[in-house]
């Protein structure tokens, strides 16, 4: 079974330490002491660094500093891994920062250097794929992301979702592998079929009417934390947020129940997807949301659902060029681009049947 893309992503953060983790620590020492003059003149007995859990593409580091006073500061160090620049755009993750930081979302930006950003340490767990299907926690989820979603971050507010794609696909497309294995598999995939399905996708959706918000665009586990004294739920990393479609994230959400085995038999039924939709449409009065929004939000999600697993598919390629992680990124390529095929019929009947019904009425 390949392992589910999250923690593929997750290793990332941990494919050069065994042998640079000392330097790591230097470093994640010396951009304390240079960034904040409060802790330029600490003796470097002063700093403890340790890798932390919950970064996507990125090394995370715990900062932990001994102040004069005695007192314990801690910050996290964010270091970007190399070509992460291939699948993100780092100038429109910085532009949105200061905004959904300031309506409370993630971790606090603290400073940014060259590779990375020096963020406030959150005092949470991360939490695991199940955790997202307890009805307690997949209730605040959906309240927190239509707060996420009210968010108005400058710029274009054009949606973004097939305009990566298509960037992705022509990366994709493009590309050669040294390895004869891997270049032969890479081979076996029909580009020009996979632009096909998204026009057709992009044209579907776009009769759907779904709204444009700032979206978070990868909304899994690992990007959720709890402090569970608190019963505070943070969102964390937002390298992937954009001006998307509402129904989009929250399909993307649904597919991360899979989990780290990409069970996707386990994507949420019917009525677990009501008991999200009712919280993000009416978060302080979640049983007086109409049927017909329910069922609204419910196609709109079930068809983007298709969507989220052509770009992860389209992402792993890339990925299986310019990673230096030891994982199986065209096997999961396979695995995205066939349950898209898997579910295509039936979603896209859906859908259709729904627009019927409404032109009709």
């Amino acid at each position: 079974m390949v392992r589910q893309a999250e923690q593929a992503r997750r290793e990332e953060k941990r494919r050069e330490h065994n042998n640079g983790e000392g330097l790591h620590e230097q470093r994640g020492r010396n951009l304390c002491k240079d960034l904040f003059l409060k802790w330029s003149s600490l003796d470097e007995s002063c700093f403890t660094v340790e890798t932390v859990s919950g970064g996507i593409t990125n090394l995370l580091l715990k900062v932990s500093i001994r102040e004069n006073s005695g007192n314990m500061d801690y910050v996290t160090v964010r270091l970007y891994g190399p070509n992460t620049d291939l699948v993100i755009d780092r100038k429109r993750e910085l532009q949105a920062l200061p905004h959904l930081s300031a309506a409370g979302f993630g971790a606090k930006l603290l400073g940014i250097f060259g590779n990375g950003m020096v963020q406030s340490f959150l005092d949470a767990r991360t939490l695991s794929p199940t955790d997202m299907s307890i009805p307690e926690i997949a209730s605040e989820i959906a309240r927190q992301l239509h707060r996420f979603h009210m968010v108005a971050v400058p710029g274009s507010t054009e949606p973004q979702l097939w305009n990566d794609l298509l960037k992705f696909l022509d990366k994709a497309a493009a590309l050669k592998f040294e390895d004869s294995g891997k270049q032969a598999r890479y081979e076996s995939i029909s580009f020009p079929e996979i632009r096909d399905e998204i026009d057709k996708l992009k044209d579907l959706t776009t009769l759907l009417n779904s709204p444009v918000v700032f979206a978070h665009n990868d909304l899994l586990s690992g990007n959720l934390m709890l402090n569970d004294k608190e019963g505070r739920l943070y969102f964390i990393d937002f390298e992937y947020g954009s001006y998307s479609y509402r129904g989009y994230d929250i399909a993307n959400h649904f597919n991360e129940y899979a989990g780290f085995d990409c069970d996707y038999s386990l994507y949420p039924q019917k009525e677990t997807q009501y008991h999200f939709f009712r919280n993000y449409l009416e978060p302080q009065k979640p049983h007086e949301v109409p049927d017909d929004d329910l069922e609204a939000l419910f196609v709109e999600t079930n068809t983007f659902r298709l969507a989220s697993h052509i770009y992860w598919a389209l992402w792993a390629i890339v990925q299986a060029q310019v990673s230096s992680i030891d994982f199986d990124y065209l096997s999961y390529f396979f695995l995205r681009y066939n349950e898209y095929k898997k579910q295509r019929e039936t979603c896209i009947s859906v859908a259709r049947e729904y627009l019927s019904r409404s032109a009709g009425s």
